[in-house]
């Protein structure tokens, strides 16, 4: 027993060993990166081997920057504008971790492998917008607006998207493993193939949804809401 308790605790610190940071300003970043000699993601965001918080504050002082771990609640970036997410995406941009973009309007606009992972999209209007292979993961898209969205093979582990409108979005090979999917509209949704293990599903609107092959292992659904489904 001892043996496995010290194998799992290693394993555990193995994998925490690394440390993501978040800066208000891609500059700051990039110059922090080299004062803590870390890796620059390109974008607002530096991974560092060991976390010593008072050399971070002490480098962020420096450069008056503001900064936070990555998943944090806060958005430490700016609010990032439609003209400028889409002028930044078309020059090849694809790393917008943490963005605040809530209540953006990119309704039909192509963002396909955008990361946008831990992003603020609360009430966002995405419809019909191409987000095809993204990357989600843990973004906060509740109440947001993704109807006949594509985003087939988008990755949105521990994404929220409680009361989300996806009525004919494709979602067709998503994961979405351990997602927050309460209260979603799904009414003629592509979901084909798509991983939805351990997603809360409760009160999820499946009305003509199509869940062939989907992967519903341990999701948390009230069976009477899969009736109208295509399975």
């Amino acid at each position: 027993m001892k043996n496995i308790i010290s194998i799992g605790w290693n394993s555990w610190l193995k994998r925490h060993k690394e440390s993501i940071l978040l800066f208000d300003s891609i500059a700051a970043a990039n110059e922090i990166a080299f004062i803590l000699n870390g890796q620059w993601d390109g974008c607002n965001g530096v991974i560092i081997a060991k976390c010593d918080q008072v050399a971070v504050n002490t480098a962020a002082k420096l450069l008056e920057a503001t900064w936070c771990y990555q998943g944090a609640s806060k958005a430490v970036l700016d609010r990032v504008t439609t003209d400028e997410l889409l002028r930044r995406y078309a020059m090849g941009e694809r790393n917008f971790i943490n963005a605040n973009l809530r209540c953006t309007v990119l309704a039909s606009v192509k963002l396909s492998e955008i990361n946008l992972s831990y992003a603020k999209l609360s009430w966002a209007d995405l419809s019909q917008a191409n987000l095809s292979k993204a990357d989600l993961t843990a973004a906060d898209l509740s109440e947001a607006n993704l109807s006949r969205a594509d985003l087939s093979k988008a990755y949105l582990m521990r994404t929220n998207l409680t009361k989300a409108d996806l009525q004919q979005a494709s979602l067709r090979g998503a994961n979405l493993s351990s997602a927050n999917l309460s209260e979603v509209n799904l009414t003629h949704a592509d979901l084909r193939g798509a991983n939805l293990a351990l997603a809360d599903l409760r009160g999820a609107n499946f009305n003509f949804c199509n869940l062939s092959g989907a992967n519903l292992t341990g999701a948390k659904l009230i069976e009477s809401d899969l009736v109208f489904a295509l399975q």
